[in-house]
């Protein structure tokens, strides 16, 4: 522990105070740690301790209920927006900034990220729209929540899908004359939301006349805007992907490749774990002898002590570096 920068946890709040690792002993311990702590309603508040998902968090937070067609329900943008945006991403961010902090000034602190604040700060724009009364509050009424005829995806007459995001007049324009609409007097007026639906309706049938690779085809090396809707299959195949190594295939499996990209720090491609890792190599690299590891048990469950001094703080890491190697228990959710 005293070797550590950072140590992130992604329990319910109390689960690691009650093993004995929670803030307290481990920033006496090492002052500078930085201590990220990853859950959906936050360390605090009346609902930190229930059980939740993404779905939960980003309907709480508001942001759900703008998601999806007039004429349904909202819906869940799969666990994009609170697991990883609202939660991972701003737990990274979280944590390198007071990493700086603690490098410029010594003094370590608590990261307390919780997913359902995550998705509120996500919101910012859109309050600030709300709050110059350019936002509605309800879903597809908006410039960029498919109530706009040129921002929202069309079906084609093979059934797939092109995304049309033309919202600047100029890529409007282009829009317009790649699909031999530009003289049409309907469609010339891009901001008189009077005329939306009809504007709609006219370009739904254009782009219901051809396939989806056609209209690419057709809108290819033009500003208008508009790509195909690809499914995960198809999209690592993608010439421009294909290019930048968006993805990377190990052991024969499709994986995202790195970002962002570094112009000096190298990025290498995920590498799997050998089917025999079970968490000693690491037990080894934080300074614990092969004698001492092979004596250690696996436990059955984490260990239930507290850590009131700095050697039971790190027997309580060495116990948990070891339960480490067994699947997590429902009793620690």
């Amino acid at each position: 522990m005293g070797a550590a920068d950072v140590l992130i946890e992604g329990f319910r709040p109390g689960v690691m105070e009650r093993l004995g690792l929670g803030p307290a002993p481990c920033l006496a311990h090492n002052p500078r740690l930085v201590y990220g702590r990853m859950t959906g309603w936050g360390q605090g508040g009346p609902l930190a301790h229930t059980a939740g998902h993404d779905l939960n968090y980003l309907a709480l937070s508001g942001a759900l209920h703008a998601i999806g067609r007039a004429e349904g329900g909202p819906v869940p943008p799969l666990n994009l927006v609170a697991d990883f945006g609202g939660g991972a991403m701003l737990l990274a961010v979280g944590v390198l900034a007071a990493l700086l902090h603690a490098r410029q000034t010594g003094e370590g602190q608590v990261v307390d990220a919780a997913m359902t604040d995550g998705c509120a700060l996500l919101q910012a724009m859109n309050l600030s729209f709300q709050a110059m009364g350019q936002w509605q509050d309800r879903r597809q009424s908006n410039l960029i929540d498919g109530a706009a005829p040129f921002y929202d995806t069309y079906a084609c007459a093979d059934d797939g899908h092109l995304a049309v995001a033309a919202l600047e007049e100029r890529f409007y324009r282009q829009f317009l004359e790649r699909t031999d609409l530009a003289g049409e007097a309907l469609l010339q007026p891009q901001h008189d939301r009077s005329l939306w639906p009809q504007q709609k309706q006219r370009i739904a049938a254009v782009l219901r006349t051809r396939s989806r690779d056609d209209w690419v085809r057709v809108f290819e090396g033009s500003d208008a805007c508009v790509t195909p809707v690809l499914t995960l299959g198809e999209a690592p195949q993608h010439p421009h992907h294909r290019a930048r190594g968006s993805f990377v295939e190990v052991d024969g499996r499709v994986q995202p490749g790195p970002a962002p990209r570094f112009s000096h720090t190298p990025t290498l491609g995920a590498r799997p774990l050998p089917a025999t890792h079970d968490g000693r190599a690491a037990l080894a690299a934080w300074g614990w002898a092969d004698e001492e590891i092979a004596s250690w048990p696996r436990p059955a469950r984490w260990p239930e002590a507290r850590a009131s001094t700095a050697q039971d703080t790190s027997r309580s890491v060495r116990a948990a570096l070891i339960a480490c190697t067994r699947p997590l228990t429902p009793s620690l959710e």
